[in-house]
């Protein structure tokens, strides 16, 4: 990595999808950047087992408390729970709380489903008078979204579909052909109950990128951003269907930080990274405004304190709430930026839901080509918002379904349901038994839109705990509304329909209580909110440019700044807004704002 400079313009903390753009974006303008990580530095390149089997693997690549998602997961040093880094809830709450801690962040590890937020989600109060509106519209953050799909590489189609936007001709990369179970998925949902099914988003390489082309088109009148970004197109090889994205891709196919944003950050020669850097609180000076941060040096156990003219809070929506409301002075009694008393509040998590299947017709299926990426290639977008409009349904906001299913290498969760089917068999008729059923097992996981409340938020835990750094830690209240409870069990209801459509029969528990349907909270991994946006400082935290209302050299760029919460997964979002975020500054800067 560069010299560490003695001087920074920006400071980013935080180096995933809001962090890894913001210090890409401002480096490619000659910014200088200095990035604190609080994990370990990450190489994928290096450190992708991209070709081994799950028999090779510990526990045949089982989950293990320090591997949620398997052995082979790219997640090194993080998890719902990280050593020396507690947390709190209330006993009836049971928030889970996701911490990577690792360079490159949740990029890493994501599902990678890259899905534009639409019209109405950009403006849901206006619709049904429920949570808040953003303080901008779709089209003013449709050009970052062109640029970000076209810049990390996405897959999709467009169709035209209500709330579900289309992006400008030649920006997606062609949809892979989709495979059996997706199918038959789509030709019964089609034909049985008027559900679309269609080519799924996902930030894989299904081509090479047109590096003679994009970054011209992506900076102009800028050579240093055209050079790094042109190299880094040429550097990623189109996706070969080797191995699931979650354990990284050593060929740089599928859209990590670490692999797409940093390494041309680094290039410019305009960014520094610390890892390890555990930053506690943000310094103020006697005018209010930002001076650096606190850090603590894991390594070490020193605090040290780095110093620059801005400082960008993306250490993901929790983690940027609590520096935020550690970072107390005389001039900041309640943290910095929380004049409102807004910070921490509203958080929101995707609600999640589940069902899974066994379907006949897959059964005994001969030997066939299952080559493909390793999330999904067709999904469900909601599709009932008239019927939501005319108020025939018991929960206002909707839900995307997305698929599973196939004979992908088999681990030691393969078995599971092959255990109840065999019927204890053994021997040959196992073998026989096992072929039979493997491959026709399919999944439905519903992905919905959570409405802020007043009753879901996180604060500095009064009981005065600390984690082994001594930084207080966060203690996390959550009540889901009848809204999402609803929704969970529509999801429910709406998968069994679908598996039984297909002549299938349920494999797990159809629930009448949407409670007993959803995920807990935190689950999904989608937290968002905690500093949202507004146009009102007495009732949100940052304005549309992630900028502070009290503190105008501190912004606060990841999805902690979402105002709601909507079924498209947050991360294409937090990095298109996130780069928005970037350009004002840079601009701002090239008017000496920040001097």
């Amino acid at each position: 990595m560069p010299k560490s400079q003695a001087e920074y313009d920006v400071i980013v903390v935080g180096s995933g999808a809001a962090g890894g753009m913001s210090a890409f974006i401002l480096a490619v303008h000659g910014v200088r950047v200095l990035m604190l990580e609080a994990g370990r530095d990450y190489d994928p390149v290096t450190e992708t087992p991209m070709f081994q089997l799950p028999s090779e693997a510990p526990l045949r690549g089982a989950s293990t408390p320090e591997k949620p998602f398997g052995f082979f997961d790219a997640t090194v040093d993080g998890g719902w729970q990280v050593p020396g880094e507690p947390y709190s809830s209330d006993q009836d709450v049971n928030f889970k709380w996701w911490r990577s801690r690792m360079l490159g962040g949740r990029t890493n590890h994501w599902g990678r489903i890259s899905l534009r937020m639409g019209h109405y989600d950009y403006k849901p109060r206006s619709r049904d008078g429920l949570g808040f509106d953003w303080p901008m519209n779709y089209e003013d953050v449709e050009p970052w979204y062109d640029k970000t799909e076209a810049l990390i590489g996405v897959y999709g189609s467009n169709e035209g579909l209500e709330n579900t936007p289309d992006s400008s001709p030649g920006v997606l990369l062609p949809a892979p052909a989709p495979r059996v179970h997706e199918l038959l998925t789509q030709k019964t949902c089609a034909e049985n109950l008027d559900i679309p099914v269609i080519p799924a988003h996902l930030a894989i390489l299904s081509r090479k990128q047109d590096a003679d082309h994009w970054p011209a088109r992506l900076f102009p009148n800028n050579p240093l951003a055209q050079k790094v970004v042109r190299q880094s197109m040429r550097e990623r090889a189109a996706c070969f269907f080797a191995t699931p994205c979650g354990r990284g891709c050593s060929i740089k196919a599928n859209f990590q930080s670490t692999t797409v944003l940093i390494p041309p950050a680094l290039a410019t020669g305009n960014l520094d990274i610390r890892t390890d850097a555990m930053v506690r609180e943000v310094t103020t000076d006697a005018r209010g405004r930002a001076t650096g941060v606190h850090y603590i040096d894991k390594q070490c156990g020193e605090d040290r304190h780095a110093s620059a003219k801005l400082v960008i809070l993306a250490a993901s929506a929790c983690e940027s709430a609590r520096i935020m409301m550690n970072s107390r002075s005389t001039l900041f009694p309640h943290g910095v930026g929380n004049g409102s008393g807004k910070v921490g509040k509203y958080l929101m998590d995707t609600v999640g839901a589940w069902v899974g299947g066994q379907i006949p017709a897959l059964e005994n299926m001969p030997p066939h080509n299952q080559d493909g990426a390793s999330g999904m290639h067709l999904y469900t977008p909601w599709w009932l918002y008239q019927q939501q409009a005319r108020g025939k349904l018991d929960f206002a906001r909707g839900y995307h379904i997305e698929m599973y299913g196939g004979r992908r290498m088999p681990g030691a969760w393969a078995f599971a349901g092959l255990g109840n089917d065999t019927g204890g068999a053994y021997g040959k008729r196992l073998k026989r038994e096992a072929r039979r059923y493997y491959g026709s097992y399919i999944g439905y996981a519903g992905r919905g839109e959570m409405i802020p409340n007043e009753d879901c938020y996180c604060e500095i835990d009064p009981s005065g705990a600390v984690d082994r750094w001594g930084i207080p830690t966060l203690k996390f209240q959550w009540k889901w509304s009848k809204h999402e409870l609803n929704q969970a069990r529509h999801m429910q209801h709406t998968f069994r329909d679908m598996i039984e459509a297909m002549g299938g029969r349920v494999t797990s528990t159809i629930h009448k209580d949407g409670a007993d349907a959803i995920a807990a909270p935190g689950e999904i991994i989608h937290e968002v909110g905690g500093a949202i946006m507004g146009k009102d400082p007495d009732r949100s935290v940052v304005n549309q440019y992630c900028q502070s209302h009290e503190i105008p050299n501190l912004f606060v760029a990841d999805g902690a700044c979402f105002v709601s919460n909507a079924d498209k997964n947050p991360t294409l979002s937090i990095m298109a807004i996130a780069w928005r975020s970037s350009d004002y500054i840079v601009d701002q800067m090239q008017k000496g704002t920040f001097s």
